[in-house]
């Protein structure tokens, strides 16, 4: 990709918490769009080959997590991470990296 390319518009199925709902899985379903996560914004969007892999858990995921702060002062308003894993794993994995940036 090269800056300022639009990305496809594609439906994203995520979990998102939910305090009305009881019980120790307090999540649902949302359908987000390409648009919701992009549109107006400088984004960074990193992939990895997948969540817990040594590689991306000692240093490209903690790498963007530390610089963070560095990246904003760019202009960057939001870093995402993608992988090949599901939801439920990649929650895991944002849980045990204590990420409070990317997403």
């Amino acid at each position: 990709m090269k800056t300022g390319v639009a990305l496809p518009n594609v439906t994203f199925r995520t979990r998102v918490r939910d305090e009305s709902i009881e019980g120790t899985n307090p999540y649902r379903w949302q359908d987000m769009t390409t648009a919701d996560y992009f549109k107006g914004k400088r984004v960074i969007l990193f992939s990895l080959p997948g969540a817990f892999t040594p590689t991306c858990s000692t240093y490209q995921l903690p790498g963007f997590e530390k610089n963070a702060e560095t990246f904003a002062e760019y202009g960057i308003d939001e870093i995402y991470c993608m992988s090949v894993n599901d939801s439920f794993v990649m929650n895991k994995c944002a849980q045990s990296q204590n990420l409070e940036t990317v997403k």
